[in-house]
């Protein structure tokens, strides 16, 4: 495990703050947290819970960093 409880539970407040602020988004909070603690991105995501990696997730296709599922089949 990356973090213990008590630093796993200081990283998703700090996310939350962040994004409760109005300033940032998911993403860009995220990334900041990761900054802040000194890890990476990647490592991270493995701790996530589902909810906020959702949240991301629809910020990523909102802003058109994740590809759209189609329901068509293609031609």
């Amino acid at each position: 495990m990356l973090f213990n409880k008590e630093v796993q539970n200081d990283f998703l407040k700090k996310v939350d703050t962040l994004v409760l602020t109005g300033d940032y988004g998911y993403i860009d909070s995220v990334l900041i947290a990761c900054e802040e603690y000194d890890v990476e991105p990647s490592a991270v995501a493995k701790m996530l819970p589902k909810p906020i990696i959702e949240k991301i997730e629809q910020e990523g296709k909102f802003f058109n960093m994740l590809p759209k599922k189609s329901p068509e089949l293609p031609v």
